[in-house]
Parts: structure tokens; sequence; C-alpha cells
């Protein structure tokens, strides 16, 4: 039986990949770096089956699919003029 996918918070990702905070964020708006999910009102992790991925092959990531907007975050600060 295959174990279920973890959420991962951002400490946890900042560690495994080696990327600033900034970075991550510059990424996820790129569209080359998988996007956060909402777990709570103030929370938000990542699934670590695609921290995985993107960490084995990070020039040839892509997502899996088109995450609907009500389960992706956008970057922080996305919409200021």
């Amino acid at each position: 039986m295959r174990e279920p996918d973890r959420i991962v918070r951002l400490k946890t990702v900042l560690a495994r990949t080696g990327l600033s905070r900034s970075t991550i964020y510059r990424k996820i708006g790129e569209g080359t770096f998988p996007a956060q999910l909402r777990i709570s009102v103030n929370g938000a992790g990542w699934r670590e089956s695609d921290i995985n991925r993107w960490i084995a092959d990070p020039a040839a990531w892509r997502p899996t699919c088109c995450p609907s907007p009500a389960r992706a975050m956008s970057a922080p600060g996305g919409n200021r003029k």
C-alpha cells in the first residue's frame, strides 16, 4: 500500500531545496516551482511529492496538472501596484 502524500511547510522546503524564500515565491510566480496549497486560514504547505519531483530535476519540472485557484495560493504581495 502506498503511503499518503505529506504536506511540508516552508521551513522544510527551504532546507530541502537550498533556495531562499524570495526565490521560491519568484519561481512559483514563473511557474517553475510547485505552488502552495492552503491548509488552513493562516497556513499553507506543499505536497512532499511535488517538492521531491522538483528536487530530482529542477530544470525540467512542470506541474502535473493545472491546480484550481481555490487549491493553489499565489505568491505573497503578487497583487501590489
